[in-house]
């Protein structure tokens, strides 16, 4: 199947963009669908919708305070710290991460 160019229009900002042949002979291949989003708004979709472990809204990583449970230091976390688990601060941590056994 030959691919040409072609206009779309966006569904966020109403902005005209080409969809060329060579991407959509890509998304063909793997089965995607055409876009429906120039390449502004979907940069500007996946930045809001941050992702990843411990990340806000707006991919900031989230830190909470807390007390090291091995020298009482106060430290930040990128979790939520629950009173049954311990909490350590870095340099704590890196000397628990190398007491350990390597499998």
């Amino acid at each position: 199947m030959a691919f040409e160019d072609k206009t779309l229009v966006c569904v966020d900002c109403g902005a005209e963009f080409t969809f060329s042949a060579a991407d959509q002979e890509f998304h063909a291949a793997r089965g995607y669908q055409e876009p429906k989003r120039c390449a502004p708004c979907r940069q500007a979709r996946r930045a809001e919708r941050g992702g990843g472990y411990g990340r806000s809204r707006g991919g900031e990583r989230v830190m909470h305070d807390a007390t090291c449970s091995s020298c009482g230091a106060p430290c930040q976390v990128p979790f939520e710290p629950r009173l049954d688990k311990p909490v350590y601060c870095d340099d704590c941590f890196a000397k628990q991460r190398a007491s350990r056994p390597r499998w």
